[in-house]
């Protein structure tokens, strides 16, 4: 399957401020109408990740000044940030698989108000929690609504135990992967380095490789993979029956909906 639908009208759906840049960089420079939609405040409750910037709204306000630095590079003016909705809900780093109930309805608004032609997101890997609910919130907006959802790969842990980056737990054979210009890397570079509050993290990554595929239909009744996930090994509070726990409730209450909202049969005429 061609890339074209990713170079229209893309909307793209993902976790934290940086995911983006890392997981697509050059492809948003290539997209026509390219819209970006952040899923979480970027800070985490814990005080290890915050501290240094004196409390958790000023991390966040800080990664979301660097959002907008680098996708102005990409031609995009306003991304979207959930945690900044009319509604005053904030979708905390972290704990977005809490609240996919929430997400997916002002996903579905975000979709409808925009048009996309596809939905681009994060692959379903078990690398980071926010990034597997991304992963299903995309794929059950893209299914509803009849939109073609597209995945790119950040980082996980195989089976055995192995850390891999940028690239996918399985192939499929799917895979297209984009051969970056010298303007286009270089410009990519400058996007990536105005995430200062990110470079450590950022440098495991090579700024040279994006490689995306049609999502396959993931069982989110079921983690990506049978052993121990990566966010598990880093010793985080949730664990992977736990997102797909909540993935079945989200799901179950979406049919339950769609079964309320169904005419009444057997009336007689």
């Amino acid at each position: 399957m061609e890339l074209q639908a990713l170079l229209e009208r893309p909307l793209i759906i993902v976790a934290h401020p940086d995911d983006e840049s890392v997981g697509c960089g050059i492809l948003l420079q290539r997209a026509r109408e390219p819209q970006v939609v952040f899923c979480t405040d970027g800070a985490p409750r814990a005080s290890q990740y915050w501290e240094a910037y004196g409390s958790r709204e000023r991390y966040g306000e800080v990664r979301r000044q660097e959002a907008r630095s680098a996708l102005r590079m990409a031609g995009v003016e306003n991304p979207i940030f959930l945690s900044e909705g009319k509604d005053g809900q904030c979708f905390v780093d972290q704990d977005l698989f809490l609240a996919v109930p929430n997400a997916l309805h002002r996903i579905f608004d975000i979709v409808e108000d925009y048009a996309p032609t596809a939905l681009l997101t994060h692959a379903y890997e078990g690398g980071h929690p926010d990034h597997d609910a991304c992963a299903f919130l995309a794929y059950s907006a893209g299914k509803e609504l009849g939109i073609s959802v597209w995945e790119f790969p950040l980082y996980h842990r195989k089976p055995q135990g192995e850390f891999c980056v940028q690239q996918f737990l399985i192939s499929d054979g799917s895979e297209t992967r984009l051969s970056p210009t010298q303007q286009e890397l270089e410009r990519k570079q400058r996007m990536i380095s105005q995430y200062n509050s990110q470079k450590n993290v950022l440098a495991q990554f090579d700024p040279a490789v994006e490689c995306f595929r049609p999502m396959p239909a993931y069982d989110f009744s079921n983690a990506p993979h049978p052993g121990t996930l990566n966010y598990e090994s880093w010793g985080w509070s949730m664990t992977g029956k736990q997102l797909c726990a909540a993935f079945c409730a989200c799901s179950q209450k979406r049919s339950l909906l769609d079964l309320a909202l169904l005419p009444p049969t057997g009336i007689a005429a």
